[in-house]
């Protein structure tokens, strides 16, 4: 079992993960103290791992016989002839293959669960009305593990098609049990927001806590088990595409999600010879394989096809050191291609603790009106950037190029005076799936008792200021008109355009 936190909260209060290592006062550490496991580290690198040493093969990868009568068995994520930069594989030294399971059954949908965003699927809705759904109850009653808890809010494309986007929440009261999950459908991005998962995947385990997310590839094998009790999260699922970091540009080597931060497990094996249950997700269906061994019996692996994790207190924020705003790009923690070059399927942003300091600049989000799908959660904390509040669990929903902004009473305060150099967004984070394509909303979410409306009405007082100014303005566009010079209040003139 991991170490209990002697504050539940002690790592929503920090300002960075910098602040945990004491100005170098202590020996460093690079994962929370109640974290039972160790990791490697960076970003899409090659790694080995062995439970047991001495036994991955050297000079070669599937050898005549490999030590200890293991089974070498490799993932295939790329086409096989994919560039070296984009060519995704792992060879797994294991107990018992992967093939060895009892054939498939079918399974009941998951009623709470979409693949189809297509328009033209009846359990899909276009809409253009701003929405957002309380915090999602996680249940009290019945065994509801990971798999069984899922459910879909909105997205794009078909998993069949190779291009597209899910999200999802999770909600559930048990751990996986004698059960594993293969989603092969696409990458799960998931981020807890109460109660942490331990998550036991073919290369080893995970412990990913509020305040870190975690990538399962496409076709790995997990266990999810709730050390903490009940637990509820958001998931991100990209179709045809894989999460990658984003480009730095002007900002160089160093900045935003440093690759360093990124952890990848190490090798652990069980060898457990009850029963088990294999789920699978394909085209948006369910299956059934069962087997007589453990799905988690490797006991050596290398590649660069891993599911990993990462810490969002790490997250080194950049912003405008004079005035204005800086797009909301900055905020990237991870990115999925998509077959357009100029606009990415899908982008993970978070708002985390920072400052801002932009002076003679309006600080709120500015109104705004952009091309990309925006679906934000709340981990913890507050946030006070969406049109309308939302809690931690919560969910809320723009479309593009529908308008949004806050309030006038906020954009009247944020007018009136300039605000001090501030750090903001202490004790919580927010993040946003962003995607360039247009999502369809489930059944599910649009029937949903949580589901509420962003109220228009509060715009109804932004004032109209610029008629307030008639006078004035009827002055100037007289001069204008005559061709005379125009004063700008500092002693100088101007002419007309």
């Amino acid at each position: 079992m991991p170490a209990q936190l002697s504050d539940p909260t002690e790592y929503q209060k920090i300002f960075h993960w910098a602040e945990t290592q004491k100005d170098g006062a202590i020996p460093s550490f690079a994962v929370r103290k109640n974290d039972p496991y160790e990791y490697q580290v960076g970003f899409g690198n090659h790694f080995e791992s062995e439970a047991v040493p001495g036994t991955i093969p050297q000079g070669q990868n599937s050898p005549r016989s490999v030590r200890f009568g293991l089974y070498a068995e490799q993932m295939t994520a790329s086409a096989f002839v994919a560039p070296r930069g984009s060519n995704k594989n792992a060879w797994l030294y294991r107990v018992r293959p992967a093939v060895a399971h009892e054939g498939f059954t079918d399974l009941p949908d998951n009623k709470d669960m979409e693949s189809n965003f297509i328009p033209s699927n009846p359990k899909v809705h276009v809409s253009p009305t701003q929405l957002a759904w309380l915090p999602f109850d996680i249940p009290t009653e019945g065994g509801i593990d990971f798999v069984s808890g899922l459910k879909t809010i909105a997205g794009s494309g078909e998993p069949t098609l190779r291009e597209g986007i899910a999200t999802h929440v999770y909600t559930a009261n048990t751990s996986m049990k004698q059960k594993a999950f293969v989603n092969s459908d696409g990458e799960f991005l998931i981020v807890p927001q109460q109660g942490s998962l331990d998550i036991q995947t073919e290369f080893g385990p995970l412990y990913v806590q509020p305040g870190e997310i975690c990538v399962i590839p496409r076709g790995i094998r997990i266990r999810v088990e709730l050390p903490e009790g009940p637990s509820r999260g958001y998931i991100l699922e990209v179709y045809g595409s894989y999460f990658d970091l984003p480009e730095l540009g002007p900002l160089g080597a160093n900045g935003l999600a440093n690759s360093r931060d990124f952890l990848y497990p190490k090798a652990k094996y069980e060898i457990n010879k009850d029963g088990w249950e294999i789920v699978y997700k394909l085209g948006g269906k369910f299956f059934r394989s069962t087997q007589d061994h453990s799905p988690f019996d490797v006991v050596a692996w290398h590649g660069n096809y891993v599911p990993y994790k990462y810490d969002l207190t790490k997250f080194v924020n950049v912003g405008s050191i004079s005035v204005d705003h800086i797009d909301p790009s900055i905020f990237c923690v991870l990115t999925a291609k998509s077959r357009d070059p100029t606009a990415p399927l899908a982008d993970f942003l978070i708002f985390s603790p920072r400052w801002d300091v932009a002076s003679h600049t309006y600080r709120p989000p500015y109104y705004h009106r952009n091309v990309a799908t925006e679906l934000m959660g709340l981990i913890y904390g507050g946030y006070g950037g969406r049109s309308d509040s939302f809690q931690p669990g919560g969910v809320s929903f723009e479309c593009g190029m529908v308008p949004h902004g806050v309030a006038y009473e906020e954009f009247k305060a944020a007018s009136a005076e300039p605000p001090p150099e501030m750090q903001i967004s202490k004790g919580a984070i927010a993040f946003m799936f962003e995607s360039s394509r247009p999502f369809t909303v489930t059944d599910y979410a649009w029937n949903s008792k949580k589901k509420h409306e962003h109220n228009p009405k509060m715009w109804d007082n932004l004032v109209d200021n610029f008629s307030t100014h008639a006078k004035e303005i009827e002055e100037i566009l007289s001069k204008a008109t005559n061709g005379l010079k125009i004063s700008n209040g500092n002693g100088y003139a101007s002419g007309s355009a």
